[in-house]
């Protein structure tokens, strides 16, 4: 297996006229972007980056973000992306974790990314629009790409787990090709007039697969979207003729919630991609009925490249299922002992294929736990069919998803017992008809002190990215324990919708 670089390469090679990144006016050809990508790999090497040197990258879904995710990967760089929402603590501990010498930052998320680029020692590069356009035009373009091996680490993606401390998943070379061609080939069967939908953000395994690596290895458009409103994407999928659409459920649910620009009709899409989530079989349906399209449903988590399994665009679908196996994947249920569970039981998903990680970055203990005999153990439960269609049923893990976004309640919780004021907390997850979960944090106060839930909550926006910070909190006398001690969040009180003081986002 090549560099993933070679990506950009051949597609240049093939469609170098063709419109590779759309953002409003802004267009980059494949020409152009690896022309850009090179001349960013000479300026990386320059800098000092050598094969294998992690370098991370903060931005949001603009034309230079695969400008510089290819220009790492061609000076034989391992690109380590971070969210633009991130505050600098959290910065600093992707920083340190991944021993990234190099930052390359979005002008919009610098302060944030300096603060911790100083605070750990890396050189810090700002893209300004100016400066940054001026030193890679006085830059030759770096020949070539570097040679890296399949099981070369090629992008380190950070995920939390249940104990709320972020996890580096390393994605090989061979993990990202094969998960990108399978994507590209087999489900999407992507052409070079194919325009996608880019409002997925780029940093996450879903974007950064499913819609730009899918995009470039086909040669088709990437159109962007910075921030998901549903309003502006329907603006952009009229104008740019989007064909394919990717999302997560609460974008589909705010798209037909919305009027359409131009008057009557919607968008006439060919296909529809929806993950992260389950997406309800009402909106599935309403979906497909305004937009003409085929929503097909998948499974997949960052240390799965992502893509797991699928409802497959040649073969019957089912309604709430995350499909079947992708090619190049193995899946079964096992149970608590490893062992693969009966026909019809629940067990938890396991994952084996060409698109399963190395292991966690420097992080043996946690590969070991995750990783068993080659099977990847993804906390999801589910149970399979006579067919062989899997359906999630619930999760193993803690985990809130907030309109698409991981949050983890212990890192939250840790956070939280920072505040001076407070004995104890438990953080969960509760329904809301926008975001699909809401954050919420039930708050035991210190003896003899007094604070308000909007102190706690101002406390939290300050120290965690937005969409992690508790917009709920709830002020109690104590927390629901068992015989242990252990925090039963099961039995927590939230107060339901209808009785909630709303919150400013």
């Amino acid at each position: 297996m090549p560099n993933l670089a070679t990506l950009l390469v051949n597609s240049a090679a093939v469609h170098g006229s063709h419109v590779a990144v759309r953002h409003d006016d802004t267009t980059l050809t494949y020409e152009q972007l690896d022309e850009a990508s090179a001349r960013l790999a000479t300026v990386l090497h320059h800098r000092g980056v050598r094969p294998g040197d992690a370098v991370t990258m903060t931005m949001p879904n603009v034309p230079l973000f695969p400008v510089v995710y290819y220009g790492i990967l061609r000076a034989g760089g391992v690109v380590v992306p971070m969210n633009p929402l991130l505050k600098s603590r959290e910065a600093a501990f992707v920083l340190r974790d991944s021993e990234a010498r190099t930052a390359v930052v979005h002008p919009m998320c610098a302060d944030e990314v300096a603060k911790a680029a100083a605070e750990t020692g890396a050189a810090c590069l700002v893209t300004d629009p100016d400066a940054f356009h001026t030193q890679l035009l006085a830059t030759l373009p770096l020949p070539g790409v570097v040679d890296r091996a399949d099981d070369d680490t090629a992008v380190i993606l950070y995920t939390s787990g249940t104990t709320g401390t972020p996890k580096g998943a390393e994605l090989t070379h061979r993990n990202l090709l094969t998960n990108t061609a399978t994507t590209a080939q087999t489900l999407l069967r992507l052409g070079p007039e194919d325009v996608l939908f880019g409002g997925l953000p780029l940093f996450h395994a879903f974007g950064q697969t499913c819609a730009m690596n899918t995009a470039v290895a086909a040669g088709a458009t990437l159109t962007l979207l910075p921030r998901f409103d549903a309003s502006r994407a329907l603006e952009v999928m009229h104008r740019d003729r989007v064909t394919v659409f990717l999302g997560v459920p609460t974008m589909y649910s705010a798209l037909l919630h919305t009027e359409t620009p131009d008057g009557p009709g919607t968008p006439r899409l060919r296909l529809a991609v929806s993950g992260g989530a389950a997406l309800p079989v009402e909106v599935l349906n309403r979906f497909e009925r305004a937009f003409g399209a085929t929503v097909l449903e998948g499974y997949g988590l960052s240390e799965t490249s992502p893509v797991a399994a699928f409802n497959h665009p040649d073969r019957p679908r089912k309604s709430g299922s995350i499909g079947t196996p992708v090619r190049g994947v193995e899946m079964r249920l096992v149970g608590d002992d490893g062992s693969t569970v009966e026909p019809g039981a629940v067990g938890e998903i396991a994952v084996r294929g060409e698109n399963v990680m190395k292991g966690y970055f420097h992080n043996p203990d946690a590969t070991t736990l995750a990783v068993r005999d080659g099977w990847f153990h993804t906390g999801d439960l589910a149970r399979v069919d006579e067919d062989g269609f899997y359906f999630i049923v619930d999760r193993k893990k803690d985990l809130i998803i907030r309109g698409g976004y991981n949050v983890y309640p212990r890192e939250i919780e840790e956070m939280l017992y920072g505040h001076p004021k407070i004995a104890e907390c438990a953080v969960v997850g509760v329904p809301d008809p926008l975001h699909g979960e809401e954050v919420a944090a039930v708050v035991v106060l210190r003896a003899g002190e007094e604070a308000t839930a909007e102190e706690i909550r101002d406390y939290a926006k300050e120290r965690v990215a937005a969409y992690k910070y508790p917009r709920i909190v709830t002020l109690t006398t104590e927390l629901p324990k068992g015989p242990t001690g252990k925090i039963l969040k099961r039995e927590l009180t939230v107060p339901p919708l209808t009785s909630r003081v709303p919150l400013q986002h």
